[in-house]
């Protein structure tokens, strides 16, 4: 990023990243969003975690969709897989998609959240819960 020149630079790139923080802080209506988690983890950042957030939240801004939440999470215990997105529809089980570069970010934003299609790269749940 160059220098800010002007007062009115400063209050562009201002309501440029508020356009960004916002598609990741919905609030009160959190259970009735599709809701994205991108895995921010020291392995996921590595892995290029904070690129496919990035593209997610550009993506989502631009295609206006306001039903749907961009939010980071820690460690999702897929290391191997990173970087890692879960994705909730409200009403379905949650979506835990591996080795998730911008392209195949781009792809499952289109496919699955968009058109409901299943894709490959879905991490198989291998465990169960302590209440289960």
């Amino acid at each position: 990023m160059g220098k800010i020149k002007s007062l009115d630079e400063l209050r562009q790139l201002r309501e440029q990243y508020k356009s960004k923080v916002d598609i990741r802080e919905k609030g009160d209506q959190i259970e009735k969003m599709i809701q994205v988690r991108v895995a921010m983890a020291t392995c996921g950042i590595a892995s290029g975690a904070r690129d496919v957030m990035n593209t997610l939240v550009d993506e989502v801004t631009n295609r206006r969709l306001d039903n749907v939440v961009i939010s980071q999470t820690g460690c999702m215990g897929y290391c191997y897989a990173e970087p890692t997105i879960e994705v909730t529809i409200p009403g379905k089980d949650p979506v835990v998609f591996g080795e998730v570069n911008k392209e195949r970010a781009v792809e499952i934003l289109e496919k699955y959240i968009i058109n409901g299609e299943l894709l490959d790269g879905i991490i198989p749940v291998t465990h169960k819960t302590v209440d289960d």
